[in-house]
């Protein structure tokens, strides 16, 4: 006589594999965006960039900013903006970057 299958137990198990994969997905975005440099950019640009690379259309366009993305983990550009160009972190331009009187 063959032994019932537990499929409750087969389940959790898949259940817990599915939010451990999600887990990893969700930290190697983290640190994919510290990597290249853009945990300098606010999160309102940084969304904005994502949701216009998203939306985009142009082919060559994309195809370029594969081939960029290539070449980052292939190691051939992996040069953050310099400090001195980066907007310190947890800090905003007063009124919006514009000068004050």
């Amino acid at each position: 006589m063959r032994k019932p299958r537990d499929f409750d137990s087969e389940l959790k198990a898949l259940a817990d594999k599915a939010r451990q994969l999600k887990e990893r997905r969700v930290r190697q975005l983290g640190e994919l965006v510290a990597g290249t440099g853009a945990d300098a950019l606010d999160t309102d640009m940084l969304a904005g960039a994502l949701l216009d690379a998203v939306a985009m259309k142009d082919a060559a366009t994309k195809e370029g900013w594969r081939k960029r993305g290539a070449a980052f983990f292939q190691g051939q550009t992996r040069k953050p903006a310099p400090r001195t160009q980066r907007q310190p972190s947890g800090t905003l331009p007063l009124d919006g970057g514009a000068a004050s009187a």
